[in-house]
């Protein structure tokens, strides 16, 4: 005798197809959201991480743009090797064409990280090196070319170093004998942590300090608009 099909079978057959293949979309678009990362924006301070560090104070040791006692100072964490350190030099070099000398002042301070860009600090014992024997305009002159001609992400030849150094009006034997001394292996090191403690997150990380003492933290390669902004927010 053959067995008649029940006429309920393949209604909740599809039913229950159905709420299978509805729970495997649930579970993978949850996988799925806790793998994306939403991106921070640069159009609201708000919404970008404040550091809890304490910036360590501007000292005749620091490498300056400006008058140290200008009524807002920025001072920038950076890594020559970071093409958004790159982008970001470039709005620094056009904020200072801005502001009066006593209005502005930029300090520059190594933060290289080794394990994102091995040549980084390297690069950053270099600035040392022309800080030794240039004085802060030694330094900036070099470290303004080194940024001019390095395609960032770990790409600059070290070759091209001594060059560098030969643009930048320095004895390129007595740098050569200063990079490759390693006397400033620990200066670096040293940066690095006083940076981190400073509240350095990555790189570019910048704070702009008033005059008063209040404290903006200026998170990655942010335009001159959005910088401009804050700095005239610290003016007033």
């Amino acid at each position: 005798m053959i067995k008649k099909d029940n006429p309920l079978m393949v209604p909740l057959s599809i039913v229950i197809a159905g709420g299978l293949i509805a729970f495997a979309i649930y579970l993978g678009g949850k996988n799925s959201q806790q793998n994306i990362a939403v991106a921070p924006t640069n159009n609201n301070q708000q919404q970008q991480p404040q550091p809890t560090g304490n910036v360590p104070p501007v000292t005749s040791k620091d490498n300056i743009v400006g008058n140290p006692n200008a009524k807002v100072v920025i001072v920038e964490y950076s890594d020559s090797e970071c093409p958004f350190c790159k982008s970001f030099h470039n709005t620094m070099l056009q904020v200072m064409k801005a502001y009066k000398s006593d209005e502005v002042a930029w300090v520059y301070r190594q933060f290289p990280i080794a394990s994102l860009h091995s040549k980084a600090p390297k690069e950053s014992e270099a600035g040392y090196c022309a800080n030794e024997l240039g004085g802060n305009k030694g330094f900036w002159s070099f470290t303004n070319r080194l940024f001019e001609v390095t395609n960032s992400n770990n790409s600059l030849d070290p070759n091209e170093l001594p060059n560098i150094a030969t643009f930048a009006g320095l004895d390129v034997n007595a740098f050569n004998s200063c990079l490759s001394s390693g006397k400033y292996t620990k200066a670096v090191q040293d940066a690095v942590t006083s940076g981190t403690s400073a509240g350095a997150q990555a790189t570019p990380n910048s704070f702009a300090i008033s005059k008063s003492g209040q404290k903006v933290f200026i998170n990655g390669a942010q335009p001159f608009e959005q910088v401009k902004a804050t700095i005239d927010s610290l003016l007033k």
